[in-house]
C-alpha cells in the first residue's frame, strides 16, 4: 500500500466507523500518547528499563502502526497530501545530508 491507498483507507475507516476526526489538537495529543508508547517499548527492549507485567506484550510494530495511523488523521483532516509531502522531504534530504553522516566521524566504525 502507499501513502495516498493509506490515506483513503484511514479517510473511509472514519467515515464509517468513527463518525468524524477528531479536532486537531485531540489528533496532536494522540500522536504524542502514541509517540509515548512507541519509547516506552524501545526503551524496555533496546534500552536500560526493565519491563513491568504489563508491558510484556507490547508491540512495537502495532504501536508505530497507530502512529502512522494519527499522523494520517493529521494529515487527511488539514489537506496534507503524505505522498508528495514525503516525495519533497526525500529529494531535500538527498540534497541537504548528500555528504552529511559519510563525514560524521560519530558513525564511523
Amino acid at each position: 500500500m502507499d501513502l495516498t491507498g493509506a490515506q483513503k483507507q484511514v479517510d473511509d475507516w472514519i467515515k464509517s466507523h468513527g463518525v468524524r476526526y477528531f479536532s486537531e489538537l485531540t489528533n496532536m495529543a494522540q500522536l504524542t500518547e502514541e509517540v509515548g508508547e512507541v519509547a516506552r517499548i524501545i526503551s524496555r527492549q533496546y534500552g536500560e528499563q526493565s519491563h513491568k507485567k504489563s508491558d510484556k506484550n507490547k508491540d512495537l510494530g502495532e504501536e508505530l502502526a497507530d502512529v502512522i495511523f494519527v499522523a494520517i488523521c493529521l494529515a487527511n483532516q488539514t489537506g496534507i497530501n503524505l505522498s508528495e509531502a514525503f516525495e519533497k522531504k526525500l529529494n531535500i534530504k538527498k540534497i541537504r545530508d548528500h555528504q552529511r553522516h559519510h563525514n560524521n566521524p560519530k558513525l564511523k566504525s
